[in-house]
């Protein structure tokens, strides 16, 4: 099949959105993310999958719980820590979408970065984490892992193929986040799964895929054994729910899974519903997400006051040129660096008086968020190479509001600036 190509031309910016085939069957991706999941046993009759919430699950025969015994870990009902039709519907609905061999789902996702990683390493085992990590997978690494005396070299983003230098007899993870969080580098995941594979091929190479929502990545299909992901954001897609994914491969599938299932990690029905709800309009939200984002980053790229712009499809970004052969789309979240530190007073007033721009944590819902650092914060989570701005940086996430307003918003935020010493 023949991959298509889809131009959209914003502001004199072309962007060009491969929709490549997808690995495990021959639907598009707009029509894999409605199908997904939705076999007649898990919607019995009804359009969406059922909700199915029980701890206790009855066998009616000694056989047959001895086949439910059998069966636990293949998606039979055996009891409700290991699922029910609801939560087997969204496993399989990720499966299908990621291209993997199971799906591990947590309550959120600092949980299943954190439980992938803790089901492959042991006291005494080395991992590497890339130093661009979202700051909670970092301060897992500093104050769990030491703890268990598993220990951690952070490096460089955009170390590539040189990765393998690093790799030590006692290597047993690589971790990946691409784009990395708040300063958006994108990695060479190919180069770096190729280098690693070539000094140890046991090795477990895992990405945190949010930024993508696993679908405008195939993690899995560049080499990646583990593809996690925080359905909190794009996913669940309205800011009021949260669930973690781990999509792995056939080779990493049942360590994965029973290691998540000892330390007891599972998710709630409703929570697995309303994302097997939110896969249903993903496909559109993220269009939308990124047409909005693309318009505001071309605009920020232009003013007097924005040093660069850190969005993975804006030629100069760092790894652009890796999003550009990797990628099939972009996502609303990125990052915009001022010309200048800010003093308190000054980004105190740039922040607090926003019409559309909320400061929350997270994103990914339908309503755009803004957040600040300045640069010494960020050179403290920045374990491996630092910075390379002197300005304060500012995170956003664009939602689906109408993009004028979010560039009159940001006008005036930024106008604000001027008005205090």
């Amino acid at each position: 099949m023949v991959a298509l190509a889809v131009c959209w031309h914003i502001k004199g910016f072309t962007f060009q959105q491969r929709a490549d085939e997808q690995k495990m069957t021959s639907k598009k991706i707009e029509t894999a993310l409605i199908s997904a999941g939705r076999d007649k046993r898990f919607t019995q009759g009804s359009v969406n999958t059922v909700i199915q919430r029980a701890s206790s699950l009855v066998f009616e025969t000694v056989q047959a719980k001895k086949y439910a015994t059998a069966q636990r870990a293949n998606g039979e009902l055996f009891y409700g820590r290991r699922g029910t039709l609801t939560h087997f519907s969204f496993s399989q609905a990720m499966v299908e979408l990621e291209g993997g061999a199971g799906c591990a789902l947590y309550p959120c996702g600092a949980a299943a970065v954190t439980n992938a990683i803790l089901s492959f390493v042991s006291a005494g085992d080395h991992i590497l984490v890339t130093g661009s990590a979202y700051e909670p997978t970092q301060d897992f690494c500093q104050h769990i892992l030491a703890k268990l005396n598993v220990s951690t070299t952070w490096f460089d983003p955009m170390i590539g193929a040189d990765i393998a230098s690093l790799v030590q007899d006692n290597t047993r993870v690589v971790f990946l986040e691409s784009p990395g969080s708040i300063t958006m580098e994108v990695q060479d995941i190919p180069a770096i799964v190729a280098a690693v594979r070539a000094v140890n091929p046991h090795i477990v190479i895992m990405l945190d895929n949010t930024w993508a929502a696993g679908i405008l990545l195939k993690a899995l299909d560049l080499g990646v054994d583990i593809s996690i992901q925080a359905g909190t954001k794009y996913i669940i897609g309205h800011s009021d729910a949260m669930i973690g994914t781990a999509v792995s491969n056939a080779r990493c599938w049942d360590q994965l899974r029973e290691q998540s299932y000892l330390m007891g990690q599972m998710v709630d029905a409703d929570t697995a519903y309303m994302a097997s709800r939110g896969l249903r309009t993903l496909g559109i939200r993220l269009k939308q997400h990124e047409k909005n984002g693309l318009e505001v980053a071309t605009w920020l790229a232009a003013h007097p006051a924005v040093a660069r712009v850190n969005h993975p499809a804006l030629p100069g970004s760092k790894g652009h040129e890796f999003f550009i052969r990797d990628f099939t789309g972009a996502s609303g979240l990125f990052s915009f660096v001022l010309n200048k530190r800010l003093s308190q007073a000054q980004l105190e007033h740039f922040l607090d008086h926003f019409q559309h721009f909320s400061m929350a944590y997270s994103w990914g819902g339908f309503e755009s968020l803004i957040l600040a650092n300045q640069p010494e914060e960020l050179a403290a989570i920045r374990p491996a190479g630092g910075i390379d701005f002197s300005g304060t940086l500012v995170r956003l996430h664009i939602g689906l509001e109408n993009v004028e307003d979010l560039i009159a918003d940001l006008e005036s935020g930024l106008a604000r600036i001027q008005q205090v010493e």
